[in-house]
C-alpha cells in the first residue's frame, strides 16, 4: 500500500507485480484520451530532440495558448505555469494586486492546491483566506461579504468539486457568485484545473454558461506533463509583468515537453464528437451502477458530470462538503478493496473523483458495473 504502478497504456495499469486494473484514475485526470495515446507520445519524442528545457518562449507556448483561447472566450491572455497549484497561487495573487485588496473566499471541501493562502486547515494561518461553510451555499458567502466590505480580492470555486467527490454545483450557485463578485467587485476564479477540458470543451463555465474572470487549467492541457496555466480578461492579465507590477515566473514555465503534450492531446480530443462520445460512456456507467445500487438496497448516491463520478456511501443529499463528510467511509474502503481484488482501480478515497477516458470501452465499463455490482452485494 499504495500500488506501485510499472506501466500504463490506454485504460490499463499494471503493477510491479504484473497485476492489470482498469483504470478510473486516469493520473487523477490528465488521461482523457487514455494512457500513452500514440498522438502523445509521438509529438513528445520529437519535442524530446529539440531540448529539454529552453528557459525563454517557444512557438509551442503560443500554439497551446491558440488551442486554449479558443475553447474559452473568457480568456483573452494566458499564462502556462507549471503545476495546478502554481496556477492558482499566481491567479490569486493577480487577483489581489489588479483589485489591491487582500482577502480571498474559498469554499469548505474545494481544493486549489497547496499554497499557503489556501490550506488554512492543514497547517497554514492565513488571516486573508476566508472559507464559506460549503460548495453551493451562498448564505455564508453574503455574511463573509457583509463582514469584508470593499477587502475581498477574489472569491475562487471549482466549478464542479472534484476534491470532496464528485459534487455539481446546484442550480443558481454559479450564477450568484458571479453576480456577488460583480456587486462587490471583486474577482470571480473558477479552478477549472480539474475541470477544464473534461466536463466539457470549454469546461465547467462552458457547460453551465457562466463566466469567471479568471480561469485556472492544469493537467488536460498537458497531456500528463507538469502543467498548469492561468488566463482571463486582458485588462486583469496585463497586470502582470512586463506589461504591469505583478510578478510572476518560472524556469520550467511554458516547458516544450510539457507544451508539445499538450497541443497533441488537445488537437486529438478536438477531433469529431469526443465529448459526445464520453458523455455516453459516463451516461452508461451512471445507469449501470443506479441499477447496482437499487439491487443491493445499499445507502450510496452516484454524482457525475460528463467524465467525472464518484460513488457516495449515503442515503441523504450530497451537494456540500458537509454532506460527504457523513458519508460511511468505512464501507467505501471495503468498496474499494474488492474493486481492486477484481481488478477496477478507482479513486482510493471517498473524497476524490474518478474520470473516464475515451480508452475505456463498452466491455471494460460492463466489466466495470459486474464487478462494482458484486462489490455492492458483498
Amino acid at each position: 500500500t499504495p500500488l506501485f504502478i510499472a506501466k500504463a497504456e490506454g485504460a490499463t495499469l499494471t503493477d510491479v507485480d504484473g497485476n492489470a486494473y482498469i483504470d478510473y484514475v486516469g493520473s487523477w485526470g490528465p488521461a482523457i484520451l487514455g494512457h500513452a495515446h500514440p498522438a502523445v507520445v509521438a509529438a513528445t519524442r520529437q519535442a524530446l530532440e529539440r531540448g529539454l528545457s529552453f528557459g525563454a518562449p517557444c512557438q509551442a507556448e503560443i500554439d497551446l495558448a491558440v488551442l486554449v483561447k479558443e475553447a474559452f472566450p473568457a480568456i483573452d491572455l494566458v499564462r502556462f505555469v507549471n503545476s495546478g497549484t502554481e496556477a492558482t497561487m499566481s491567479a490569486l495573487r493577480l487577483a489581489r494586486g489588479y483589485t489591491e485588496r487582500s482577502k480571498i473566499i474559498k469554499f469548505d471541501g474545494c481544493y486549489h492546491g497547496h499554497a499557503d493562502s489556501l490550506l488554512v486547515r492543514a497547517g497554514s494561518h492565513d488571516p486573508a483566506a476566508l472559507s464559506a461553510l460549503g460548495d453551493n451555499d451562498l448564505e455564508s458567502v453574503d455574511r463573509l461579504l457583509a463582514a469584508n466590505p470593499s477587502e475581498i480580492a477574489a472569491i475562487i470555486v471549482e466549478p464542479v468539486a472534484g476534491n470532496m467527490g464528485c459534487v455539481p454545483p446546484q442550480p443558481g450557485f454559479l450564477q450568484g457568485l458571479r453576480t456577488r463578485a460583480t456587486q462587490v467587485g471583486a474577482l470571480l476564479i473558477f479552478d477549472e484545473v480539474m475541470t477544464g477540458f473534461r466536463v466539457a470543451r470549454g469546461g465547467a463555465q462552458a457547460r453551465f454558461g457562466i463566466q469567471p474572470d479568471l480561469t485556472c487549467l492544469g493537467k488536460i492541457v498537458g497531456g500528463g506533463m507538469p502543467v498548469g496555466a492561468y488566463g482571463g480578461r486582458r485588462d486583469i492579465m496585463e497586470t502582470l509583468s512586463p506589461l504591469g507590477p505583478v510578478y510572476q515566473a518560472g524556469t520550467l514555465s511554458g516547458n516544450p515537453i510539457a507544451m508539445a503534450a499538450g497541443i497533441a492531446t488537445l488537437s486529438t480530443l478536438f477531433e469529431g464528437d469526443a465529448y459526445a462520445v464520453l458523455e455516453a460512456k459516463g451516461a452508461a456507467l451512471e445507469a449501470g451502477v443506479a441499477v447496482a445500487i437499487d439491487q443491493a438496497g445499499v445507502a450510496a448516491s452516484f454524482k457525475r458530470v460528463g467524465a467525472m463520478f464518484t460513488l457516495f456511501f449515503t442515503d441523504g443529499p450530497v451537494t456540500t462538503f458537509a454532506d460527504v463528510a457523513r458519508c460511511d467511509t468505512v464501507r467505501f474502503r471495503k468498496f474499494f478493496h474488492r474493486l481492486l481484488a477484481d481488478g477496477i482501480y478507482m479513486a482510493p478515497s471517498q473524497y476524490e473523483a474518478c474520470f473516464l477516458s475515451l480508452a475505456h470501452t463498452e466491455a471494460m465499463i460492463d466489466t466495470t458495473i459486474a464487478g462494482i455490482a458484486r462489490a455492492l452485494r458483498a
